[in-house]
């Protein structure tokens, strides 16, 4: 099974979620902005629509597009 090459993990419980592209940490996101910057200093095109595609992003332990603390 192939999974999305950018992965959001489940919320920190101080809030904001880790974000890792091919195994590497990007940052921790506290909002869309934090992670489509991410995405975007990544050199991945697109990077505010492509947050909603499940072949590239993956959201683990909790909703998308959700940051509070867990």
């Amino acid at each position: 099974m192939m999974t999305a090459p950018v992965v959001v993990h489940r919320p920190s419980p101080s809030g904001g979620r880790r974000v890792t592209a091919y195994g590497h940490i990007l940052g921790l996101a506290h909002d869309d902005h934090d992670l489509i910057e991410f995405l975007r200093r990544a050199g991945l095109p697109d990077a505010d629509t492509v947050i909603d595609d499940p072949q590239m992003v993956e959201w683990r332990g909790g909703r998308a597009h959700h940051y509070e603390a867990a």
